[in-house]
């Protein structure tokens, strides 16, 4: 026979194929099935917020204190050696303090100046700090989704703020170094009923 002439059998290819493309396609149905598990809610939340801008405007995060009741203590001398890189917001002890952005908890410790301390990792990726806590919210983890307004802990004067009127220390930092949140706060503040920027 002429090898030009015999008919080629696409069978075993063709099968070979819809092997394939049905492992494909079940591997696509695996991965969409995982990524909507709440197992995956803080890897789901940190793609969410790294695509975010920063947010142009934040809520007070200590219950029950407006915006004009803190003093702008941004950039005030502490020592000789350093200056406030955030804002004293002071309340009674205990007090809820509560998350001022979407985001992933990425840390949760009891050290240094800032004592029981809380940092969340926000849209644009900038981290929130919250510290001089008295205490965490009971069940708090590192990896935790949150939400603006979800409490983080409670007002107090752990670390180095030991012996003041208890109070939070709020902070945003980014890539550049500190930011002062009060202008954000103060913004949130101004902004007409239903026209604050998403967040």
């Amino acid at each position: 026979m002429d090898p030009a002439n015999e008919r080629r059998d696409y069978a075993p290819a063709a099968r070979r194929l819809l092997a394939t493309l049905g492992l494909l396609a079940a591997f696509a149905v695996a991965g969409w099935w995982a990524w909507q598990q709440p197992f995956m809610a803080s890897v789901r939340m940190a793609w969410e917020i790294r695509r975010m801008p920063p947010p142009r405007s934040l809520p007070v995060p200590v219950a029950g204190v407006e915006v004009d009741d803190i003093a702008d203590t941004w950039g005030a001398a502490r020592g000789t050696d350093r200056t406030h890189e955030g804002l004293d917001i002071f309340a009674a002890r205990g007090t809820p303090v509560g998350s001022t952005t979407r985001g992933v908890v990425s840390a949760i410790r009891e050290s240094g100046l800032g004592g029981r301390q809380v940092w969340v990792l926000g849209p644009a990726l900038e981290r929130h700090y919250y510290a001089h806590l008295d205490n965490w919210r009971e069940g708090l983890a590192v990896g935790d989704v949150v939400l603006p307004g979800d409490v983080l802990g409670y007002v107090g004067d752990t670390g180095n703020a030991r012996g003041t009127p208890p109070h939070l220390h709020y902070g945003i930092y980014a890539d550049g170094g500190a930011l002062d949140p009060l202008p954000r706060l103060r913004t949130a503040d101004v902004d007409p009923p239903g026209t604050a920027p998403a967040r």
